[in-house]
């Protein structure tokens, strides 16, 4: 058993608002410079939607990720050979139109235009070219359910259902959505660290992050096409390549990262999982179906006294160890069983888990208000306005009953919770929603609290850096902006 340490994250999706604090956070932070303007390292999605850059989940035009053939597994559009044939020419770039070209305004035409009969107006301007352009796209163009015929119904996760299933999910009566943030996942198989050329790519030892050496990069973008999140980013002004950090200068001094941070609806939460390395070539080379059982089977219990001895022989400090067994993703993903990864079929066994969405669960109506005379006061999940299909394509690999466990447990807590606070659920419905799922009056109480009335320090817990191991110790990251690669403490240069 060889444990290792991975900073991993959760994200609750029945609480996030879609406000876009994070994505503006992360944005004032890390990606305001010349060359990263159409960089959202951080981005919100209206799911059904398209996403950003469009259609990303669409490999059979992007080909990312890993493919399995016969009983290896090899990178979908990547492979050795490909790269060798591609690296002047890659087809599976995803082009600037596919993300949006970034624009401002031309703010001085509103002060310094002449006396008129109609008001001045301040047009787009491209900060890529300089030139007037006419705005057709953005990183959240589709927000809302807006322009649903364009986009809304382009999902790529829609093409499970049958025609009937989609006709019906955009009935206005039946129109629903949700909102899916994203960030990098920094998985335990990169496939972008995997397709690097120059070996830029690399995964901290210490905490499991994912980063791209910006002196060894040269720009091949190998990594752009490889990642099937797209979370890997080329600077068009440095000739870079250019992704995520999870903010890892904040975190060396227990500061938690900006999105998660500045996040409004508190729908993330962060910690430390133990998993062992020996395991994940065998999981990575899993049967579909197997994969999100797989990988959660690899993280191990940071209580067993065998894993903690393991752990320490590995080189894990004991503050590594205690920071483990207070992690809020341990028991989202381990304990409870209820977050999933996003798309585990790209085989990159990614470390960001998403709760799935419960809503909208509608009561029982009956002569225009809530029956609630009986037990049944919530209708099932399967009459749900989000079908299970969709969820099950986004969170279980296709498979509706890992989804619908999820489902199943979230409701049986609500249920429990709405008997606590307003007494309306007879005791032995209550007792039968638990049981079927296999939660008992404490653990669904610790899912409540974790969900709603959790402290700062219950959401986030960040384990004291050990400087001395760390790469990055060779000067003071948090000395003055940019400082940690990508600003100006290093003049770009083109290689």
């Amino acid at each position: 058993m060889k444990v290792r340490s991975q900073i991993s994250m959760v994200f609750h999706l029945d609480k996030c608002i879609g406000c876009h604090t994070c994505s503006v956070a992360c944005k004032n932070l890390w990606t305001d410079r010349k060359g990263a303007e159409y960089m959202w390292w951080n981005n919100v999605e209206t799911k059904p939607g398209t996403g950003y850059p469009f259609r990303w989940e669409d490999q059979n035009d992007y080909n990312g990720g890993w493919i399995k053939k016969g009983s290896k597994i090899e990178l979908k559009g990547s492979s050795k050979l490909q790269a060798f044939k591609n690296i002047f020419h890659n087809p599976n770039l995803p082009v600037m139109d596919d993300y949006y070209e970034p624009w401002t305004y031309k703010y001085e035409d509103l002060i310094n235009s002449p006396e008129q009969d109609t008001q001045p107006t301040a047009r787009p301007v491209s900060m890529v070219t300089g030139e007037y352009i006419d705005i057709k796209g953005g990183p959240n163009w589709d927000d809302d359910l807006s322009g649903s015929e364009e986009f809304a119904k382009n999902d790529p996760n829609l093409d499970r259902m049958t025609a009937e299933e989609k006709e019906g999910l955009f009935n206005l009566q039946r129109m629903v959505m949700m909102y899916l943030p994203r960030i990098c996942n920094h998985c335990l198989n990169p496939s972008c660290l995997a397709s690097c050329p120059s070996g830029a790519i690399y995964k901290r030892g210490e905490d499991g992050i994912v980063l791209i050496n910006q002196d060894a990069c040269r720009g091949w973008r190998m990594c752009v096409s490889a990642c099937p999140y797209k979370k890997t980013f080329y600077n068009w002004e440095t000739g870079k390549s250019e992704k995520c950090i999870l903010c890892f200068p904040r975190l060396e001094v227990g500061e938690v990262p900006a999105c998660m941070h500045s996040c409004v609806g508190r729908i993330r939460y962060l910690g430390v999982l133990l998993y062992d390395q020996d395991q994940i070539e065998k999981v990575a080379h899993m049967e579909e179906g197997q994969l999100i059982d797989g990988q959660i089977n690899a993280i191990l219990n940071p209580f067993d006294p065998e894993v903690i001895k393991a752990a320490k022989d590995s080189g894990l400090a004991d503050s590594m160890i205690e920071a483990a067994q207070k992690s809020p993703v341990y028991k989202w993903v381990k304990e409870w069983k209820v977050a999933l990864p996003l798309h585990a079929e790209y085989r990159t066994l990614p470390m960001l888990f998403y709760v799935p969405p419960l809503l909208p669960i509608m009561g029982n109506i009956s002569e225009n208000g809530y029956d609630n005379s009986n037990h049944t006061y919530f209708t099932s999940i399967e009459k749900s306005r989000l079908p299970i299909q969709y969820l099950a394509s986004l969170f279980g690999c296709g498979d509706e009953g890992k989804v619908r466990d999820v489902l199943k447990k979230l409701m049986a807590v609500r249920i429990f919770r709405r008997e606590e606070s307003v007494g309306d659920q007879s005791k032995a419905w209550v007792q039968k929603a638990l049981s079927e799922v296999g939660l008992d009056e404490k653990t669904a109480n610790a899912i409540f609290k974790l969900t709603s009335m959790c402290t700062f320090e219950e959401r986030f817990v960040i384990p004291a850096s050990h400087r001395e191991m760390a790469i990055e110790m060779t000067k003071m990251v948090l000395e003055a902006k940019g400082e940690t690669g990508f600003g100006t403490s290093q003049k770009p240069e083109r290689i």
